[in-house]
């Protein structure tokens, strides 16, 4: 069987009557479920699950749609590289289901039938509702989302996974600054969302009719989440339960219907219990041991429902170390980063789930910046941030003495007498116009404005 199929689940099924256990291939033109033998041969066919993706979602919102009676079905998950083995017992369970040992087997593989009964319908967004006009106003391009892997995260309604340089214009104004971007529906026209950076979160005003308590600021400074459900009063309607988390990116506020968060039973092959259950729809964190990370090793982390993420998050203290090494050390740590070579002290700190300052990389514009830098250990990449990400209250990096005047036009907006008369952006050291763009002066003034973020 393929290697890939080693992350991956596949769906069984079968009816109501217990007429053999197959493996779903698809939902076919005609509206039929299509399935195949659980064979290894049969592989290529076996409707793939990624245990971060949507396609389950998907396959239920269809599956909905076209049987008027999905309880009629049974459906079990299982993983892919087992499922000769898994469908040969679970088929022989079925023959004694009310068996306590064979209905704790089958529960815990089973997707229950009022879980697709009750799957929303979910359809990701067509690229040609996509205004690309709009997104080149801008300076936004189709391979600028593309090569920033944030195309697909947008058109599945979500937002650019990082950081992207945007420089709207108004009139003769040209703004130049970072933001998340996201797709959203207005009055039936899909139009892009811009989602600034802000220096820190606004916790001392209200949001969406909430007032923030004391533990709540502490909650969503401390760990991004608030810790708890609140009722949010969005605009024409009643008092909402709802998840609330910080997006660590932007600073931006991000709230979450409640009723819109599935929580598993099983997380990272964790089975929970009632009570971690209850504490997760609670908004609560609860600690787990022993998940299994994609290749297989056993790591322990803190988890809880991140508004944000949609879903859960995984976070790591310092008394985690060595669960996060495990999962850390599945990640190449690159000796080169943005043309700047990583000392081996680095790159160890790196490894062992630190975050580390990296000066004089560059942009594609070629231009010199700054960030901290930590390991995403779910996603398997490495993470940049404009504030050190393990402090609870980050402050902004301060650009060394030649990058200062650099950063505050660049980034901050800032102006004086002599850079106010420069559109393009300062290089490292340059605090002033050269000859051939203070010549352009005279044709042309530029005011640049002030950015909030």
């Amino acid at each position: 069987m393929n290697e890939n199929v080693n992350d991956q689940d596949v769906l069984l099924v079968t009816d109501k009557k217990g007429n053999g256990l197959d493996v779903v291939s698809e939902i076919g033109k005609d509206g039929k479920m299509k399935s195949v033998s659980p064979k290894s041969e049969n592989e290529p066919l076996f409707l793939k699950l990624d245990k971060q993706g949507n396609v389950l979602d998907n396959f239920f919102s269809n599956f909905r749609n076209q049987y008027k009676d999905p309880t009629h079905f049974q459906f079990f998950k299982v993983p892919a590289k087992l499922v000769e083995s898994m469908s040969a017992l679970l088929q022989e369970m079925l023959k004694q289901p009310e068996n306590p040992l064979n209905k704790e087997t089958l529960d815990k593989h089973r997707v229950s039938s009022v879980e697709i009964s009750n799957k929303q319908s979910y359809q990701p967004i067509d690229e040609s509702r996509i205004d690309w006009k709009q997104l080149e106003k801008l300076g936004v391009t189709r391979e600028t989302l593309e090569k920033t892997g944030s195309l697909d995260a947008m058109l599945n309604w979500g937002k650019s996974p990082v950081l992207i340089p945007i420089t709207p214009k108004f009139d003769e104004m040209t703004l130049r600054t970072d933001a998340r971007l996201s797709f959203r529906e207005v009055e039936g026209k899909l139009t892009v969302a811009i989602h600034a950076v802000r220096r820190s979160p606004e916790l001392d005003r209200p949001f969406f009719g909430i007032h923030f308590s004391d533990a709540d600021k502490k909650n969503l400074l401390n760990n991004g989440n608030a810790g708890r459900i609140l009722a949010i009063e969005f605009p024409g309607q009643q008092p909402t339960p709802s998840y609330i988390s910080i997006d660590k990116l932007t600073n931006e506020l991000v709230a979450v219907r409640a009723d819109k968060i599935r929580i598993p039973n099983e997380i990272k092959g964790v089975s929970l219990d009632d009570k971690q259950l209850q504490s997760l729809k609670d908004g609560k964190a609860i600690y787990l041991e022993d998940m299994l990370s994609k290749s297989g090793k056993p790591f322990n982390a803190t988890v809880q429902i991140n508004a944000d993420k949609r879903g859960i998050e995984f976070s790591f203290d310092n008394n985690q170390t060595q669960s996060q090494n495990q999962t850390n050390s599945e990640f190449a740590i690159p000796s080169k980063l943005g043309g700047i070579d990583l000392p081996e002290a680095d790159q160890s700190k790196l490894k062992e789930g630190g975050t580390i300052h990296v000066t004089g990389m560059k942009d594609r514009e070629g231009q010199e910046y700054s960030a901290y830098v930590k390991v995403n250990t779910e996603e398997g990449k490495l993470n940049l941030y404009r504030w050190d990400p393990d402090k609870s209250n980050a402050k902004e990096v301060s650009p060394d003495e030649t990058s200062k005047t650099q950063v505050a036009v660049n980034t901050d907006g800032k102006t004086n007498e002599a850079s106010n008369k420069i559109d393009a952006p300062l290089k490292k050291g340059q605090t002033k116009p050269t000859e051939g763009q203070d010549k352009k002066v005279d044709d042309k003034k530029t005011v640049k404005p002030k950015l909030h973020r």
